[in-house]
């Protein structure tokens, strides 16, 4: 097996494990909160949101000062560090007693987050020129199975011997894939390149204050940031909540069972046609089909309002996988189109920490709400939040510039990345 073989295989290895490892545990948040003492129902959705926001609020801020350290000192280093993040923060979690214990390491665990990106740059910059296509779209597929298997193995595991022994196998199984990386995965002294422009911590915040100010300049692209941030806003509100869901719609009997099995269904949804909706977005307009998912994703919000049974959940939970799977491929491509290719970093930067940042003041928010609105009202508003978007910003369609491979590389891990945070909301 040569070198660039080698290192893609741990890397889709430590992606599959950590994405599988986060939704293990990510969906359950308000049945382990009610283990550690809250027994208010409004209480357990006001601290499931604060938990599960956390990791999401941090990882905003620190994403662009690790994108900097990777271009410096390599993103084999990034990875493993990452994967050392999941280690030492999910497995503190076992031992948290009280719901700020958890706040604490969530935060914690998201200002170490953010391996999709730099794995796919890693693996990138080993294999052969003209497989870097393949290479992304298998390293998302490593991702996606695990987004569906996590909730299976976290309803089944997690229910039999509870959640502090589900932590430390998480734990370890992170621990295992940096181990992997460090054996396995080779970086190649071209991934280290020279720094050109302005370095620290200082810096990168400056150059990101930069992109903000100047993508928000362009009409396009400023709106397509407000659509996508409102929308990921108004799906993240209740998503940390769908465990309390489940049992106000099937009853408490197999609740985190149904609540795994749902998210599962939902993940599987996404994977099945993200590639189908960036094709039919290059083919008829991004603004077209960012406008279509997102009116397909605020139906679905709406319509659990609605739900009466298990098989009504099923079914809305794939149509807003469906809906929510082509919301990212199109606004990368509405976004890029908008600016000159020099830009494209800074705006898909944007996108990605507007998404990053929605989801996590979504869940704070979707928490404190859940006591004014109930869950049924939270849905509603959240889709008529979304279809409001959609009247006042009304994306439209350009035409696609033909785009070179290293461009197209970039593009797709942006969208790596910000499907990452989806994923896992970390």
């Amino acid at each position: 097996m040569s070198n660039w073989q080698r290192t893609f295989w741990a890397v889709w290895f430590a992606n599959f494990v950590a994405a599988a490892g986060m939704q293990s545990f990510l969906p359950f948040f308000p049945s382990h909160v009610e283990r550690l003492g809250v027994a208010d129902r409004a209480d357990v959705a006001l601290w499931s949101g604060l938990i599960f926001g956390a990791a999401p609020f941090s990882a905003a801020f620190m994403t662009p000062i690790w994108g900097a350290l990777g271009d410096r000192f390599g993103r084999k280093l990034m990875v493993v560090r990452a994967l050392l993040g999941l280690t030492v923060f999910v497995g503190l979690m076992s031992l948290a007693k009280r719901p700020e214990h958890l706040f604490l390491l969530r935060l914690g665990q998201g200002m170490f987050s953010g391996f999709m990106a730099p794995s796919i740059t890693l693996v990138s910059f080993s294999a052969p020129p003209g497989k870097q296509g393949r290479i992304t779209g298998s390293l998302q597929v490593s991702v996606a199975i695990g987004a569906m298997a996590g909730p299976l193995i976290g309803a089944t595991f997690g229910s039999q011997v509870g959640m502090a022994p589900l932590f430390l196998s998480v734990a370890a199984a992170a621990l295992v894939g940096a181990v992997v990386i460090l054996r396995f995965a080779s970086e190649p002294d071209v991934a280290q390149r020279a720094v050109v422009g302005e370095v620290g911590v200082a810096g990168v915040l400056r150059g990101t204050l930069r992109d903000l100010r100047d993508v928000m300049t362009n009409h396009d692209v400023r709106n397509t940031v407000i659509l996508l941030f409102v929308l990921t806003f108004s799906y993240g509100a209740s998503k940390p909540l769908m465990e309390i869901f489940v049992r106000d719609v099937v009853g408490e009997e197999g609740a985190v069972r149904n609540t795994g099995l749902l998210a599962t269904l939902m993940a599987l949804a996404s994977t099945l046609t993200l590639r189908g909706w960036g094709s039919w977005s290059d083919a008829h307009g991004h603004g077209r089909a960012l406008a279509i998912c997102a009116s397909i994703s605020a139906l679905a919000l709406c319509g659990h309002s609605l739900a009466w049974g298990f098989a009504s959940l099923v079914v809305l939970q794939l149509a807003l996988g469906f809906g929510l799977a082509g919301a990212s491929p199109s606004s990368y491509g509405l976004a890029g189109d908008a600016v000159p290719e020099e830009r494209r970093g800074g705006a898909f930067g944007v996108l990605f920490g507007a998404r990053t940042l929605a989801m996590a003041t979504s869940a704070w928010a979707g928490g404190y709400l859940e006591r004014h609105l109930g869950l049924r009202g939270l849905f509603v508003a959240g889709g008529g939040a979304v279809l409001l978007a959609l009247i006042f910003l009304r994306p439209r369609r350009r035409d696609r510039a033909p785009e070179d491979p290293a461009s197209a590389l970039a593009r797709e891990s942006e969208r790596a990345a910000s499907g990452e945070a989806a994923v896992k909301a970390s």
